[in-house]
């Protein structure tokens, strides 16, 4: 069997028989899901090293040769990808594991698994069409995770999610459509190929269904004005499960990385980099939406859903230049906010528990438990979010503005990073000081449980994470480096997709 096709057919196995009522009655169904996790996590492993020399592996599924069958393709970029939803995978179970949050459902470890099940083949998948699959089978999932634990709110948030998220799926579905019938494939490197050759008369609709397909990543990503979903489904959900959440926006960013870059490059005459005109401006006000909402937040989770937005808008300002230096600098940046946004959650879920309320509102109370090993935890986060040395995201940041000083509108994007950043500052510093100063003094909190300490251990492991993503910026900024080359360089990626004799295509 390929060690590419464990990440998703691990998962894939392990959610239906979690499926069997003995079994998802059972603490059976933690104990695969876990062992499920860690599976997924050493094959990813195993794949991030196989993928470190640059070469480029694919999986034709059934033996079906591209681009007529289903293929595979493992690359920096995919292996990165897959490798990073694995580590937050495992940090967020244990979470949900030692916190009991997986007990409040019957359904937790199932829907857990399809979503890891979806986020692996969306990073593998070398098509538009299993692209979209991949993307409905993690949203189908993440519908249910973001109800697990009941509550009116929660529903009400969700039916919202579910409809956003349908409309989408219809405008990818159009999307794909368009461009299948003007190239006559699905298969990513071939269309590549095909739009590239296309004739004029081709490419006003071609270039209708690339902008269609970009903003149904936009919504993905939660690009302004695309954004609205995600602060009332991050807020409303569990914590644990909004932590899950923070690599659904990366989903969105990859696909706009890979496609427009692979697709609508600098080969594909009128409708090179087609998204570019919009996404650099939406990127800006994300930027701002994102840190003015952490500043205006009133609730813990809204705080951290608002965060999320800052510095995806962020990571897509470096994105939107598309610029191997600027894609490079965001590679960096990618998994620290990923790491930054659910460790943020997490804390967030943990100074809940300790404070013994079911709300997350940020104001004044009496000292709870858990609070000088909290209070740490939170500066650490709000210092990763915030990008303030010495951790990555001032790193990222650093990088990112040095990567696009020589744009056209570098003004604006050194404006919004830096502004976004004192935003950040000023919104985190408030409800820290909400938190822990104002709640110092006084009698604990009647009634309220000791956490025990293994529950801070996910957070911790989040945090080693980012330290090492700090350590070790030096070779973590050459992958990024390298895996800009690759995917800049579509020639490698369609001979590898398609072979060097492409005459049967």
């Amino acid at each position: 069997m390929n060690l590419m096709i464990v990440p998703i057919l691990v998962p894939a196995i392990i959610a239906a028989l979690c499926l069997f009522r003995p079994i998802r009655l059972s603490r059976w169904a933690r104990r695969l899901s876990l062992g499920s996790t860690l599976v997924i996590l050493i094959s990813a492993l195993l794949l991030f090293l196989s993928a470190r020399d640059g070469t480029i592996s694919t999986y034709e599924l059934g033996d079906w040769p591209a681009p007529f069958g289903i293929v595979m393709v493992l690359d920096r970029l995919s292996a990165m990808m897959v490798l990073l939803t694995s580590l937050l995978a495992l940090a967020v179970l244990g979470h949900a594991v030692m916190t009991g949050l997986d007990r409040r459902g019957w359904h937790f470890h199932p829907l857990f698994q399809f979503q890891l099940l979806g986020l692996n083949g969306a990073f593998l998948t070398g098509d538009l069409f299993n692209l979209f699959v991949f993307f409905e089978v993690l949203l189908i999932a993440s519908y249910g995770l973001m109800l697990h634990g009941q509550g009116a709110e929660r529903l009400h948030a969700g039916v919202k999610y579910v409809v956003v998220n349908l409309v989408g799926s219809t405008l990818f579905l159009i999307a794909v459509g368009i461009l299948y019938g003007v190239t006559g494939t699905l298969n990513m490197a071939d269309m590549a190929q095909r739009v590239a050759e296309a004739s004029p008369g081709d490419q006003p609709l071609i270039r209708a269904g690339a902008q269609l397909l970009m903003a149904v990543f936009a919504l993905k990503a939660a690009l302004l004005p695309l954004h609205l979903w995600l602060p009332q489904t991050y807020a409303r959900t569990s914590a644990p499960v909004a932590a899950l959440f923070a690599i659904l926006t990366k989903v969105g960013v990859y696909s706009i990385l890979r496609v427009t870059i692979l697709i609508f490059g600098e080969d594909a005459g009128a409708v090179a980099w087609a998204p570019a005109g919009w996404m650099l401006p939406a990127s800006i006000l994300s930027i701002a939406a994102g840190f003015i909402g952490v500043l205006a937040a009133r609730r813990m989770r809204v705080l951290s859903a608002f965060a999320v937005i800052g510095s995806t808008g962020t990571l897509l300002v470096a994105v939107s230049v598309f610029e191997p230096a600027a894609t490079s600098a965001a590679l960096y940046y990618l998994p620290h906010s990923t790491l930054a946004g659910a460790m943020l959650f997490l804390v967030t879920d943990l100074i809940v528990r300790g404070r013994s309320e079911g709300e997350d509102w940020l104001r004044p109370g009496a000292p709870f438990a858990g609070m000088a090993q909290l209070s740490a935890l939170f500066l650490l986060a709000a210092i990763a979010m915030a990008g303030l040395p010495p951790l990555s995201g001032f790193i990222g940041k650093l990088l990112i503005l040095d990567a696009t000083a020589a744009n056209h509108a570098a003004p604006w994007i050194w404006g919004a990073i830096l502004g976004g950043t004192f935003l950040a500052i000023l919104g985190l510093a408030r409800a820290g000081s909400t938190l822990f100063w104002k709640s110092a003094d006084g009698e604990m909190i009647p009634g309220a449980k000791a956490l025990q300490p293994r529950v801070f251990v996910p957070a911790w492991g989040l945090f080693a994470l980012l330290a090492a993503l700090t350590v070790f910026a030096g070779p973590a900024s050459d992958y990024a480096e390298a895996t800009v080359q690759q995917i800049y360089d579509r020639g490698a990626y369609i001979d590898a997709v398609l072979g060097t004799d492409r005459s049967g295509s």
